[in-house]
């Protein structure tokens, strides 16, 4: 698959201490640049849109991703991270300038993500309403949070009649040679 913005090339990807959790690595540099992607395909005249009034704004949705993320590696995950009130970009912000603070805070995680051991990764943390998780449950769990508050936007950029890029594959708007989804019968069936 060809992307047409990488906010982290996999050359800045850092190299785990354990390979075993290379992916983790790989996953979340990956899913920040889809994040990044839908973020810059938002008008910033679409930031307080919303489709229905018991929706959050784009813009909310952009404030929430960036301040639970950090909430979720400080306190759950344990890593080091800028102050709360360094975090948004300042004033009334483009979508593009929280797109760049994002991958800005993204980037500076993959450090500390890539040299713990394997002790570190599966020792249990305090979670939301006093449950004890997994460092990794946790992280993975982070990162279908970023997901699910990517595919509103998405949704929130459609509904409003704007562009959606490619995220795992083609979309209504971009497409290209060879590119092959699994729409039909005869497709899921390839394999195995």
């Amino acid at each position: 698959m060809h992307y047409e913005f990488v906010a982290i090339p996999d050359a800045e990807v850092p190299r785990a201490a354990e390979a075993l959790f290379q992916h983790l690595l790989d996953t979340y540099a990956s899913e920040t640049n889809k994040t990044a992607s839908v973020w810059r395909m938002v008008p910033d005249q679409l930031l307080d849109y919303k489709p229905h009034e018991n929706t959050n704004t784009i813009r909310a949705i952009l404030v929430h991703q960036i301040l639970s993320e950090r909430r979720f590696f400080a306190e759950f995950v344990g890593t080091d991270e800028p102050p709360a009130e360094s975090l948004l970009p300042a004033g009334d912000s483009s979508a593009d300038a929280y797109m760049v603070k994002y991958v800005e805070l993204a980037k500076a995680r993959l450090a500390q993500l890539a040299s713990p051991a394997m002790g570190w990764w599966l020792e249990k943390r305090p979670f939301f309403g006093g449950l004890l998780r997994q460092r990794i449950w946790i992280f993975w769990r982070r990162v279908l949070h970023t997901c699910h508050h990517r595919t509103q936007i998405q949704t929130w950029l459609r509904l409003a009649g704007a562009s959606v890029p490619a995220i795992y594959g083609p979309s209504g708007d971009v497409v290209w040679e060879g590119a092959d989804p699994t729409n039909s019968v005869e497709a899921a069936g390839r394999g195995g």
